[in-house]
């Protein structure tokens, strides 16, 4: 049951055009434009700093994002409902969901780490073997947030929110542009949203090799746990 379930939330997710340009071409576009094009707030080779944080909205896309306005028309077209009210467990169908987002990410890492390395990215073995952890950490984080917000508002408010807030993690977790190059505040702030701390543990592993710096993952598992709470609280199915 669980192999089955994952296997249809992942078709579903890869069959989606909406969920298919936020969660891959929006990442790969961002990915060569920012390694390509020279802006000056970039240091050289620009696609080293680039491609970590491209990774981290990656699945920032694939785990809040699109969990969020999945969940959400789901509750409102009834499927959570008869799901739950069929022999499928309710344990089943909440990992099939994470499954589902752990392959797309897994795939989405593929496509943008293979472009970033025809761009010029040489990341160590050893890095990129230490942010696999940090990107299933991540995954699941980002996740929890898409079920808090996918399971607790109608779906037309979801779609609005879930994008509202993609879009200002993108921009205060140092992700479009590298935390050092915002303003003051937003530069501490950074370091204390997912968005930021994702960005900063990835960057560091493909950077230095070494691991990723403790304070990123506790606030990854921070925020993961808070919105974990929050969503077994307010989940509803309708």
């Amino acid at each position: 049951m669980l192999v089955a379930q994952t296997r249809t939330e992942t078709l579903l997710t890869l069959r989606h055009p909406e969920q298919t340009l936020l969660t891959l071409l929006i990442p790969l576009v961002l990915l060569i434009g920012l390694s390509e094009l020279d802006m000056g707030i970039v240091a050289q080779p620009r696609v080293d700093s680039v491609a970590p944080r491209i990774l981290a909205l990656a699945v920032m896309s694939t785990a809040f994002t699109g969990q969020a306005i999945a969940l959400g028309f789901d509750r409102r077209y009834g499927v959570i409902k008869r799901l739950t009210a069929t022999a499928l467990p309710r344990w089943v169908l909440i990992a099939g969901r994470v499954l589902a987002a752990l392959l797309v990410v897994a795939l989405q890492t593929l496509v943008l780490s293979g472009t970033a390395v025809a761009l010029g990215w040489l990341p160590s073995i050893t890095g990129a073997l230490l942010a696999v952890p940090v990107l299933v950490l991540g995954t699941l984080a980002f996740g929890a947030g898409g079920v808090l917000i996918g399971g607790a508002l109608r779906a037309e408010i979801v779609l609005a929110v879930a994008n509202t807030v993609w879009f200002l993690l993108l921009l205060a977790g140092g992700l479009a542009v590298p935390a050092r190059h915002l303003p003051a505040a937003l530069t501490v702030v950074a370091d204390y949203l997912p968005s930021g701390a994702l960005a900063e543990a990835l960057s560091a592993c493909f950077a230095e090799g070494g691991g990723p710096p403790l304070r990123s993952l506790l606030v990854l598992l921070g925020w993961g746990l808070a919105a974990g709470a929050l969503a077994v609280r307010t989940t509803r199915t309708s």
